[in-house]
């Protein structure tokens, strides 16, 4: 069996974050590791607490994974300077384990959440080491401190990411608005140059927690699998497709995607 790690926080619910990528590495047939990095109290309303685990722990955990033949590795959620080094320096020393980074700095409402030094290292050592790069629209904005206003402009943006050192980029499209045609666009840049749009009917859903998360965990399951960047981000994005379209009735507000939704899809493809 293929074995797969995510290095991620922990949602209490368990929609988003080392869950979610836990649940879409079960769906997608892969063994799943999980270093903890932080965690959350979370209902299916809002975040009530929150902890950083501490940078040693992290190092330990990171170490401990040696001890596996993991095939490939996501990252999510990496609160501060001293654990992106931490993951950094690990991903140095397992070079050609497919790394898919998750860059999980800033809110949908544009808010930082990490702090400004743990962004330049970041962007300095941990982007330039991504097999695969999936920002959504805002993080991708942020990464490189333009308006991503056009479709040219999304391009040259995944254009300057892999300059920063990412081989492949998929920039995931915004919601649309009111009185745009409902459909969300996301483009993928690969790394042999080729760039093509992936075009999908936007799903008004409240149990879509940890979409972004499960995307991720699949395509990095799959290149484990030993599918090519293309079919993995393609399977990736069916998988979510499907996940959403079937909501769980898991919490009173939001909650999470399912999984088990995703998981026939994937069987019927096969």
């Amino acid at each position: 069996m293929k074995q797969v790690a995510t290095i991620a926080g922990f949602d209490s619910n368990g929609s988003a974050g080392l869950a979610a990528d836990l649940h879409a590495f079960f769906a997608d047939g892969v063994y799943g590791h999980g270093v903890l990095t932080a965690a959350v109290a979370e209902n299916s309303k809002r975040i009530t607490a929150t902890q950083t685990m501490p940078v040693d722990f992290v190092k330990d955990q990171l170490n401990a994974l040696t001890d596996f033949p993991i095939g490939a590795a996501k990252t999510g959620m990496l609160a501060n300077r001293g654990i992106i080094e931490a993951v950094a320096d690990a991903a140095q020393q397992v070079q050609g384990v497919p790394l898919v980074v998750d860059p999980v700095i800033v809110t949908k409402q544009g808010d930082r959440l990490v702090p400004d030094d743990a962004f330049e290292v970041f962007c300095r050592r941990l982007l330039p080491q991504a097999d695969v790069l999936t920002p959504n629209f805002i993080e991708a904005a942020t990464l490189v401190g333009e308006t991503l206003a056009t479709p040219e402009a999304l391009l040259d943006a995944a254009l300057y990411l892999q300059k920063m050192g990412a081989k492949n980029v998929v920039i995931k499209g915004k919601h649309p608005q009111t009185g745009e045609e409902p459909v969300i666009s996301s483009l993928v840049l690969l790394a042999d140059g080729e760039s093509f749009w992936v075009n999908n009917p936007f799903i008004k859903a409240q149990k879509a927690n940890g979409a972004g998360d499960s995307f991720s965990a699949i395509i990095a399951a799959e290149l484990a699998k030993g599918r090519s960047v293309m079919e993995a981000i393609e399977r990736a994005n069916d998988f979510v497709v499907a996940a959403i379209r079937h909501p769980t009735g898991v919490g009173k507000q939001f909650g999470p995607l399912n999984h088990w939704a995703g998981q026939d899809w994937l069987r019927g493809d096969d």
